[in-house]
């Protein structure tokens, strides 16, 4: 998607919804969202071609010593399955996503006292913020598969941030690098208007 930035957020908060809110007797689906079956491609810019024997991944930033991992050195770490849902800022939610995760990094690296934000960085220039309680949550992670299938390269392979709880901007694609902070800054999307921490159960859209 190539649209200028700042245009597709202010159509965004512009736009009427076209369809009303699915049933949810189970209480999952966040106020202003419908279920899709399909796996939305929402990108801006060009995907980019990523070669994994190129990939690193880099820890930096507020940190006692930066870190970097090559594509199989982060593909070696343990993993765990996880069984989360996904929820879009243009307003549809996906259920029962089943990822494939791994959930190690913060185990190998010590993060500095004061502490508080990261950005995380993907290929392309991508960034967004989160705080760090945020990404510490059990259900994040970075995920390589999706549903027993590989990402495709349009949905962040090869790795891409998993962050359930906020609405799917903060989930980057083809992540590279966590940056730790002591002070918040805007990443890409935050920059042009989206909420700061978008929570979907809040409807966190736009700042």
């Amino acid at each position: 998607m190539n649209t200028d930035p700042a245009r597709r957020v202010e159509n965004l908060r512009r736009a009427t919804p076209s369809r009303t809110s699915d049933a949810d007797p189970e209480g999952r689906i966040p106020p202003g969202q419908y279920l899709t079956d399909k796996f939305p491609v929402l990108t801006h810019g060009t995907t980019p071609k990523v070669d994994p024997e190129r990939w690193r991944f880099r820890i930096f930033g507020h940190v006692e010593s930066e870190f970097l991992w090559t594509y199989d050195e982060f593909m070696a770490l343990p993993q765990i399955e996880i069984r989360a849902d996904f929820h879009c800022v243009t307003r549809w939610s996906q259920l029962d996503n089943l990822w494939i995760h791994v959930h190690e990094i913060i185990k190998r690296i010590q993060i500095k006292p004061g502490t508080r934000f990261v950005m995380v960085h993907g290929y392309g220039g991508y960034t967004t913020n989160l705080p760090l309680k945020d990404l510490l949550e059990d259900d994040v992670l970075f995920a390589h598969s999706r549903n027993g299938e590989p990402l495709s390269r349009e949905h962040g392979w090869p790795l891409r941030l998993i962050v359930p709880k906020l609405y799917a901007w903060k989930s980057a694609k083809w992540a590279n690098g966590l940056e730790f902070m002591e002070h918040d800054r805007p990443g890409f999307w935050e920059g042009y208007g989206y909420h700061n921490h978008g929570d979907p159960w809040s409807e966190e859209r736009f700042n």
